[in-house]
């Protein structure tokens, strides 16, 4: 039985288009028959190195503007809870970004996710505090001091250091990003249609 193609999704806790994609992402690919690997990581790094201290969002206010009604529209299409803006954007999201990866391996990595994002964009809370992200993943059964506490650890750490990395290597320089077996890259939720059609093999004519 030949292996289904698979699509990384890297994404980023502050991002509010990586929200709505993360709400869609697993329903898309099933129906594509794409697994999807769920990448947590963080973009402000990368946004450092392009000269930006802050989301760009942020830096040009029209456009951070439209963003906003942009996500609420799509919020709404997807049949999501209504939008609610974070006091703070972008959030800090080291703490939740630390438990994700700490969490790569485990089945409870995607829920996690999909609650820290719901907290963050349907909810409007506060996802930068440790003890934040403890009430999220203590309400998934999970023991979320534990958690928080061994994702602080400097082998963690490392290891969401080396992601980031590995994104910069690869290409990447937003979220969310969509990159097929072959390392063809799709930026944004609007594209995630075109990424699983990528991963499967359904290219556009004279594109290879």
């Amino acid at each position: 039985m030949a292996r289904q193609p698979t699509l990384e999704f890297w994404y980023e806790f502050a991002s509010s288009y990586s929200y709505l994609a993360a709400m869609r992402v697993e329903e898309a690919a099933a129906a594509a028959g794409v697994t999807v690997r769920w990448r947590p990581f963080l973009v402000g790094p990368l946004f450092a190195s392009q000269g930006w201290t802050t989301s760009p969002f942020n830096l040009y206010p029209a456009k951070g503007k439209n963003m906003w009604r942009d996500v609420e529209r799509e919020a709404a299409r997807l049949g999501l809870p209504p939008l609610t803006r974070p006091a703070q954007f972008p959030q800090n999201s080291l703490s939740a970004v630390r438990a994700a990866v700490y969490g790569h391996d485990q089945d409870w990595l995607v829920p996690f996710s999909k609650a820290v994002f719901s907290a963050s964009f349907a909810e409007g809370r506060s996802i930068a505090e440790p003890a934040a992200v403890v009430e999220i993943l203590d309400s998934l059964g999970l023991d979320g001091t534990q958690t928080v506490r061994a994702a602080a650890g400097e082998a963690n750490k490392t290891r969401l250091r080396v992601s980031v990395e590995e994104a910069r290597s690869r290409g990447i320089y937003g979220a969310p990003t969509f990159l097929a077996d072959d390392g063809e890259l799709f930026w944004g939720n609007d594209r995630l249609e075109q990424a699983l059609a990528w991963a499967v093999g359904d290219r556009p004519a004279g594109i290879r």
